[in-house]
């Protein structure tokens, strides 16, 4: 197998939206203008030999920007004893950090039409239901807060689900384009009907630096910026927010500082706003030590990180599994890529939903941290707040 690359413009001097060459039925992973799309599969494979097979696939040229070049695109799921899901895109169009355009062809393969599919749009019927039913979900939030005030835990994430069904298929291109105008910061992913907006960086490996920027801590945001500000100092002030925060922070530091020459991380979590929540977020960046660990290892280690399981790891995961009610599947896990240098960026797979086949019907999925202090309707309001963005982008005409 092979793998040749080139500029953009030695086929065309039009720029070409990622957004648009994805479509309804590609691959996407971007933010701020930075990632890729693709279309076609050139091989699927489960993680350990999705990297062998990048690792022989001869390429041409070799001196290239990082992203570009044959890259494995997939999800690490949930459960972690699960195999992870990685395909060879067939041709890939990669936008770098130096604003660079370049395409990368598997075999020879042709190259699609690049015109510009005009996104659909409708008069859907949509109705709502819950997945999970609150009174388990709120059962299991109750439960996790005694495992940690019994000191059992230190934290564990209780999530539940929502199905949104409708009458006509959802155009995946156009859910892309509106979560573009709401999630402009975001990773923003499209990977076999698992389509997601997320804020948070699980881990991104650039050369020899590394970075994380987990997000543990929510409040809602109003549309108020007086409002709005009020509620990010009493986020900041919160002993139970900063404590869940500090869980997530430790546990990142402590993995990757074995595999740095140093890391460094702010020293107090800074407020980050999406389209209807805000975060605390600590952003951690280090240079990597040698041997340097591959962007994949990196992200098995830290996945599911406590923003999203808890804390010790494993009692979380069992009390989750006992407790929650549903399969988490690849929400909660990690999305993203990789190539054959190690080089790579996961997000968390979180503020998505997966379809069915027909895009017919999704599968939302919200969460939060639950420590001595949590109350359980709050927290099924702060899953509400969460699930609001993704519901507005699928049933928004």
């Amino acid at each position: 197998m092979k793998a040749t690359s080139f500029p953009l413009s030695d086929i065309t001097d039009r720029e070409i939206d990622l957004n648009d060459f994805a479509g309804a039925n590609g691959f996407l992973f971007v933010r701020e203008g930075v990632g890729f799309a693709a279309v076609g599969i050139s091989a699927r494979l489960s993680a350990p030999k999705a990297r062998e097979l990048v690792n022989a696939i001869e390429h041409s040229p070799t001196d290239l920007p990082i992203g570009v070049g044959p890259i494995m695109f997939g999800s690490i799921p949930f459960d972690t004893t699960r195999d992870a899901d990685f395909i060879l895109p067939t041709v890939t169009l990669c936008k770098t950090r130096e604003g660079e355009t370049w395409v990368t062809v598997i075999d020879d393969a042709p190259l699609p039409p690049l015109v510009e599919p005009a996104p659909t749009s409708g008069n859907a019927q949509f109705t709502v239901r819950d997945g999970v039913a609150v009174p388990i979900y709120l059962k299991a939030v109750e439960t996790a807060r005694d495992a940690v005030r019994n000191g059992k835990l230190t934290k564990a994430v209780i999530a539940r689900d929502v199905f949104v069904d409708t009458d006509t298929p959802v155009d995946i291109h156009s859910l892309l384009l509106r979560l573009r105008s709401s999630f402009g910061t975001s990773y923003r992913y499209s990977f076999d009907g698992f389509v997601g907006a997320s804020p948070e960086l699980l881990v991104a490996i650039h050369d020899d630096e590394i970075r994380s920027h987990p997000l543990a801590g929510t409040t809602p945001r109003t549309g108020d910026p007086v409002r709005d500000e009020a509620l990010a100092k009493q986020l900041l002030a919160s002993t139970k927010n900063q404590i869940e925060h500090r869980v997530v922070i430790d546990m990142v530091h402590d993995t990757l500082l074995p595999h740095c020459s140093y890391l460094d991380w702010e020293e107090e979590p800074s407020v980050i706003q999406v389209a209807n929540v805000q975060h605390l977020g600590t952003l951690l960046i280090g240079k990597l030590s040698e041997p340097r660990i591959h962007v994949l290892d990196a992200a098995l280690a830290l996945s599911p990180t406590p923003a999203l399981g808890g804390f010790p790891r494993e009692q979380a995961l069992q009390l989750i599994s006992q407790h929650e009610g549903m399969d988490r599947d690849k929400y909660g896990g990690a999305i993203g890529w990789f190539d054959s240098r190690g080089n790579g960026v996961f997000a968390v797979a979180i503020r998505c939903a997966q379809f069915n086949e027909a895009r017919t019907q999704a599968r939302l999925f919200a969460g939060g941290g639950i420590v001595a202090d949590s109350d359980p309707a709050e927290e099924l309001a702060e899953t509400q707040a969460k699930l609001q963005a993704m519901l507005a982008a699928i049933m928004r005409p």
